[in-house]
């Protein structure tokens, strides 16, 4: 079985593919399907409808169809990133709201959300003590972008 997340977008499915596939490595547009007939999108015949990308083997869709639905943060991406520089990398390129920034999270240009969190981040909490993952928690709780180093400093 396999997932494929679709994002809706008024008119920007085709720029945001683009804009995604040039950001994240070994990534394509696979796809793009064409408006053929009329629909309750009132979008043009012949206007972009869909576009299949790939992100670094991840499949996802960008749909315009229309201003019925907005994106927001109620979903999110999360990218594990291997090192601090990974983790800079993503938020240089991505983040175009600092007033969203929090704990890792960003918000895109297209009002997409991400979280960038450090490769065995989880692993690393699960091994903690009580005591622990409450000092890291407080100190990850005042960050907007992951700072390792501080963290490794708990």
């Amino acid at each position: 079985m396999k997932i494929t997340p679709c994002l809706w977008f008024d008119n920007e499915a085709e720029d945001a593919a683009k804009f995604y596939v040039s950001i994240f490595p070994n990534s394509k547009i696979k796809h793009i399907e064409k408006y053929t007939v009329e629909t309750p999108s009132n979008k043009p015949i012949g206007s972009v409808m869909t576009v299949t990308f790939d992100l670094d083997g991840n499949e996802f869709m960008g749909l315009n169809g229309g201003d019925y639905f907005k994106i927001t943060e109620a979903i999110s991406f999360i990218i594990t990133c291997k090192n601090q520089e990974e983790i800079d990398y993503y938020y240089d390129k991505l983040s175009a709201v600092p007033e969203a920034e929090v704990c890792g999270w960003l918000k895109d240009k297209y009002g997409v959300s991400w979280q960038l969190i450090p490769e065995g981040y989880d692993e690393m909490m699960n091994s903690l003590d009580e005591e622990k993952k409450k000092k890291i928690m407080e100190v990850l709780l005042k960050m907007k972008r992951i700072d390792m180093n501080e963290l490794k400093k708990v």
